[in-house]
C-alpha cells in the first residue's frame, strides 16, 4: 500500500477519533485532588458486583440554575460513558419527562419522588446533585433494596461553610443595621453601640452534625481562633481542630457551653424538630444560632421566642420552616436575624466540584468500580 492510498485512510481515522469520545479509564487529576482534599469515600463493593449491573442507557439532567449545564461538562460525561448511551435532559426541569426514563439503568440529576415513581424497573444507580436526600421520598421497597444512591455530600461544604461564617461575622459586627441605614442614606454612628457580642477569638462554637459541611464550618471557626466542639451521631471521631466530639444525646449539655451553635444536620426522623424549646432553654444566654442544615430541624415558634426574649443574641438562617418563609413570619421583622433563601451552596466552586464528581462516578459506574458518596437510605445520608 502506497503513501497515497494510506492518506485517505489516515484522514478517516483522524476524523473518527475527533467525533468518537475516548473512554476515560482513570480519574482526572481534578477528581483525584477532590477525593483526597474532601475525604470522599468509596463503596466497599464494586458496582459490577451488583446484580443486574449492565450499563446501557444513562439519563443526565443538565440544570443551568445549578451550574451543571455546559458543552465541556457534556463532553466529559460522554468520554466517561464511552459506548454507553447517554440521554441529556436539557429541559432545565428537576423532573425528567417519563419517556426519557424508559429503559434507563442510571440517572444523574435531582432525586425526587416523581422521578422515583416514574423510573424504569431497570434503574440501578441514581446520583443526586444535592446533598440532602429529604426530597428523595417515595422509593419502593424494591428500589430501596436494589438501587444504589449516591449524592453530593462534602462537595458543597466549603461554600456553605463560608456562607455560615459570613452570617456570623455580619451578626457580630451589626452589619444588618448598617445595611438598613445605608438604604435610607443615613450616616448613623450610634449603630456601633449594637456591636456587643465581642470578638470571636477565644469563644466556643458548637457544630451540630460534624459531617462534610460541619467539618468545613469547624475548620474555619478554628482558623478564627475559636474553640470548637461538636456532636455527631455515628462516633466521637473528629479532626484535630475539634476539641471535643460528643454523641447526639449530649446536645443539650454542650449547648450550654457554646457562644455560637451551627446547625449542619441532615433531615431525618431523629433530627426533625431537634432545635426546640428545650434546646433553646439549654443554650448559653446570648449565643448565636446559625442554621445551614435543614429548616425542619428547628421549631420556628420556639426559635422566635428565644430571639424575642434575647435568650439568643441573634440568628443566621439559610434554611427555615416552612420554605419559602411566609411574609407574615415574625422572623422577617426581628433586627437580630439574617435570612437567606436556602442559597448557601450557591456561588463559589460548588458547581465545578459537582460536575467533577458526577463525571467520576459515571466513569466508575460504566467500568464497574466502587462508587463515591454512597448513601445509606435508611439513615438518609
Amino acid at each position: 500500500m502506497t503513501i497515497h492510498t494510506l492518506r485517505p485512510l489516515l484522514l478517516l481515522l483522524t476524523l473518527f477519533s475527533l467525533v468518537t469520545p475516548t473512554l476515560a479509564s482513570a480519574p482526572t487529576p481534578e477528581a483525584v485532588a477532590l477525593i483526597e482534599e474532601l475525604g470522599l469515600t468509596e463503596a466497599e463493593t464494586p458496582i459490577a458486583k451488583h446484580p443486574g449491573w449492565k450499563p446501557r442507557r444513562i439519563v443526565v439532567m443538565l440544570l443551568p440554575k445549578m451550574g451543571t449545564a455546559s458543552a465541556e461538562y457534556e463532553a466529559q460525561l460522554q468520554a466517561a460513558a464511552g459506548d454507553v448511551e447517554l440521554v441529556f435532559d436539557r429541559s432545565g426541569s428537576f423532573i425528567p419527562a417519563p419517556e426519557l426514563l424508559v429503559g434507563a439503568d442510571a440517572v444523574i440529576g435531582i432525586c425526587t419522588e416523581p422521578l422515583l415513581q416514574t423510573a424504569d424497573k431497570s434503574l440501578l444507580w441514581l446520583h443526586n446533585y444535592l446533598v440532602g436526600m429529604d426530597r428523595c421520598k417515595g422509593a419502593s421497597d424494591t428500589q430501596l433494596e436494589e438501587v444504589v444512591f449516591t449524592n453530593n455530600k462534602r462537595l458543597s461544604g466549603p461554600t456553605i461553610a463560608e456562607h455560615a461564617i459570613a452570617m456570623l461575622l455580619a451578626l457580630t459586627h451589626n452589619l444588618p443595621a448598617y445595611g438598613r441605614a445605608q438604604a435610607q442614606a443615613q450616616w448613623d454612628r450610634s449603630l456601633s453601640e449594637g456591636i456587643a457580642f465581642g470578638e470571636l477569638k477565644g469563644k466556643t462554637m458548637l457544630v451540630v452534625g460534624l459531617g462534610g459541611i460541619g467539618t468545613e464550618i469547624a475548620w474555619r471557626a478554628h482558623g478564627l481562633g475559636m474553640r470548637v466542639i461538636a456532636t455527631r451521631s455515628s462516633s466521637r471521631e473528629g479532626p484535630d481542630y475539634v476539641e471535643y466530639v460528643g454523641l447526639s444525646d449530649e446536645l443539650l449539655a454542650l449547648a450550654g457551653k457554646a457562644d455560637v451553635i451551627a446547625n449542619a444536620l441532615p433531615l431525618t426522623p431523629s433530627t426533625t424538630g431537634i432545635f426546640n424549646r428545650a434546646f433553646f432553654d439549654a443554650v448559653k444566654p446570648g449565643a448565636i444560632f446559625l442554621s445551614v442544615g435543614r429548616g425542619q430541624s428547628t421549631v420556628t415558634a420556639d426559635l422566635v421566642a428565644a430571639l424575642e426574649s434575647h435568650r439568643l443574641f441573634g440568628a443566621g438562617l439559610d434554611v427555615t420552616d416552612p420554605e419559602p418563609l411566609p411574609k407574615d413570619s415574625p422572623l422577617w421583622q426581628l433586627p437580630n436575624v439574617i435570612i437567606t433563601p436556602h442559597v448557601s451552596s450557591a456561588g463559589g466552586d460548588s458547581p465545578q466540584r459537582t460536575m467533577i464528581i458526577a463525571v467520576e462516578n459515571l466513569r466508575r459506574y460504566v467500568q464497574g468500580e466502587p462508587l463515591l458518596n454512597v448513601v445509606d437510605m435508611q439513615k438518609g445520608y
